[in-house]
């Protein structure tokens, strides 16, 4: 990439991807990324589960009804997960991991996308982290907080527009309420 402006810009998730294998050299920057990420009080509560098995892949896939079906096509999925004993911000350390895996694939011309499974449940109304944990064999204390897809692109996708910049959502010293337009008669 040329700068991290055009990083951020051109990151947009992909949930169709080729069939192509990452490299070693690939996952193991994706990976190192995510040990990289900060995390609160330097806890690192957070772990991961590496998958490229295609047959575990298609299984993560049917998590939830919705929003997971592009896991079974990714080349590596990276199950996040936190130790809720070791820090009580594991969401926020865990996210912050999840998304320096999806920024570095970028980095790589890689795509990714987000699979959230937290407070997510199966068609069933089963939960969605307790069918990964006994896939994974991913013990009581560590909770499932999403899957990160990643592979090469099999869609390209326009950076993202600058013009559906929400400034107003930007508060300067404080919050202010938007000013309600009247109508003058």
């Amino acid at each position: 990439m040329e700068s991290f402006a055009s990083l951020i810009k051109s990151r947009r998730s992909t949930r169709k991807f080729t069939e192509q294998l990452l490299s070693p050299e690939q996952v193991e920057l994706i990976l190192k990324a995510a040990l990289m990420a900060p995390a609160s009080k330097r806890k690192n509560p957070w772990q991961f589960v590496v998958v490229e098995d295609k047959e575990m892949l298609a299984k993560l896939a049917e998590c939830k009804p919705a929003g997971a079906t592009f896991v079974k096509d990714c080349a590596l999925a990276v199950v996040v997960l936190a130790n809720v004993m070791e820090s009580d911000v594991w969401v926020e350390d865990a996210s912050i991991a999840s998304i320096y895996m999806q920024l570095q694939a970028e980095d790589l011309g890689l795509g990714s996308c987000w699979c959230q499974i937290r407070n997510r449940q199966r068609e069933d109304d089963t939960d969605a982290a307790q069918y990964i944990r006994d896939l994974l064999n991913i013990p009581y204390q560590m909770e499932v907080l999403s899957i990160v897809a990643i592979g090469y692109k099999g869609q390209e996708r326009k950076p993202f527009d600058e013009s559906h910049l929400q400034w107003e959502k930007i508060h300067i010293g404080s919050f202010h309420m938007p000013e309600e337009k009247t109508e003058e008669a």
